[in-house]
């Protein structure tokens, strides 16, 4: 089996993601992210908020709409550009993108393919009680849009100076022809997102590449390897219509290197285009100079979905114990880890070691996220923990009803050691902070 296809069964399995809808037969490229999923991405989107956000004096957050104005995305020109050639197989009907087919004929049966047509790849919606007369608008296929719209009313309310930066986590929306590779393409993704705003005159390759370096250092923040990340500078016949520059970050990914990341210098494209079409002034006045000007951008760019299945794919490992079988591990950061403490009674069926390790996981939960986890033998136990990457496991044994000590085993050693109940918490601060 792939390891793709291993990963996507774990995550099934134990509660990481789960097929869309799939009591209904399923849809195809949804998914939702079960209770161990969520985990791991509140995690993603907690250090990359405090890193990217919360660290850094010249940065501010807002949490923008999904529906806007149709007018946004007519200006933006999402409406008049976001759109792609399909080709369809005459025989099995699948539908593909020229750009990604190699040769003439359908990848799939080898059928024939239809002439290219142009496709949207915005979401429609409408808005109001009464289709025909609703207005039509749009689901956002990118977060950028709403921190645009408010440009001016953060610089009103937060009295930031340029150059500064405004982050954003939310939900877009494409109407993707090709999707696959699990959670890597699909309709519906999540992205963090960074409006970086410029003086025209600044040495823009400058702060573009301290971005890139900026964002490489997040990698180690969240357990990547830097070893596995390339820098693709996308051609200039290539760039999107609003961008002078672009790096797609790409990540070996089980099946092969692709976009992870990437970032954007998009000029004054997109405040221009809005100061037209609105008719308000996107005009910053730089007291220092007492010029006016609108900034350019620099945006870097995240996939949340994608960043989740690149940690997966570096956590994943297949090690042999000492009886030669085969143990699945999560090596996952601490930081990522959806629980960072299991805690067990060796019996399960023995009230006071219930009892006791009850005491101690409730104690342990008040700061840190643990599980209780009282199923099957204490060898499944450690099998289970490790296979969704919980760091430690706490053991509550007979000995510890006298000597006040619990086992703490190691996931990636599976090394054991004795320590007492009240140096816990000192010994968990050092080890999870």
């Amino acid at each position: 089996m792939e390891k793709i296809d291993k990963i996507i069964s774990l995550c099934k399995r134990r509660g990481f993601v789960f097929p869309g809808s799939e009591i209904y037969g399923g849809l195809a490229s949804t998914y939702s992210y079960g209770p161990l999923g969520v985990e791991l991405k509140n995690n993603i989107k907690k250090e990359w908020w405090k890193y990217f956000v919360q660290d850094r004096d010249d940065m501010v957050g807002i949490d923008g709409g999904i529906l806007l104005n149709p007018k946004v995305w007519e200006a933006s020109g999402h409406v008049k550009n976001f759109k792609d050639a399909l080709v369809e197989c005459k025989k099995c009907h699948h539908r593909f993108r020229p750009d990604k087919l190699k040769g003439d004929k359908c990848p799939d049966c080898g059928g024939e393919l239809t002439k290219p047509r142009i496709f949207s790849g915005l979401f429609k919606t409408v808005i109001g009680p009464i289709e025909e007369e609703g207005v039509t608008t749009y689901l956002r296929p990118e977060t950028a849009q709403a921190i645009f719209a408010d440009y001016k009313n953060i610089l009103s309310s937060t009295n930031k100076k340029v150059p500064f930066g405004v982050g954003q986590i939310g939900k877009a929306f494409r109407n993707e022809i090709t999707t696959g590779n699990f959670i890597f393409r699909t309709l519906e993704f999540e992205q963090m997102e960074i409006e970086y705003f410029i003086a025209p005159d600044a040495d823009w390759n400058k702060i573009f590449e301290e971005w890139v370096d900026y964002m490489h250092s997040f990698m180690e923040v969240i357990g990547l390897d830097r070893k596995k990340m390339y820098d693709h500078e996308i051609s200039k016949k290539d760039l999107a219509f609003y961008s002078k520059r672009t790096i797609d970050m790409e990540y070996q990914f089980p099946w092969d290197k692709d976009e992870l990341w990437a970032i954007a210098y998009r000029t004054d494209y997109d405040l221009t285009q809005h100061q037209k079409a609105s008719d308000i002034s996107m005009e910053y006045f730089d007291d220092k100079t007492g010029k006016k000007y609108i900034p350019h951008v620099i945006e870097p760019t995240f996939g949340v979905d994608r960043t989740l299945l690149a940690i997966l794919s570096e956590a994943y490992t297949e090690e042999k114990d000492e009886k030669g079988e085969i143990r699945v591990i999560l090596k996952l950061s601490p930081k990522m880890a959806p629980y960072k403490i299991a805690v067990a009674p060796l019996l399960a069926n023995k009230e006071k070691l219930v009892d006791k390790a009850k005491e101690i996981y409730h104690a342990l939960k008040k700061n840190y996220v643990c599980i209780f986890d009282d199923r099957g033998n204490i060898g499944k136990r450690y099998r289970a923990q490790d296979e969704i990457g919980t760091p430690y496991f706490i053991t509550v044994d007979f000995e510890s009803l006298d000597d006040e000590a619990v086992t703490v085993r190691d996931r990636d050693t599976m090394k054991q050691v004795r320590i007492k109940i009240k140096e816990l918490e000192d010994y968990f601060r050092d080890k999870l902070k």
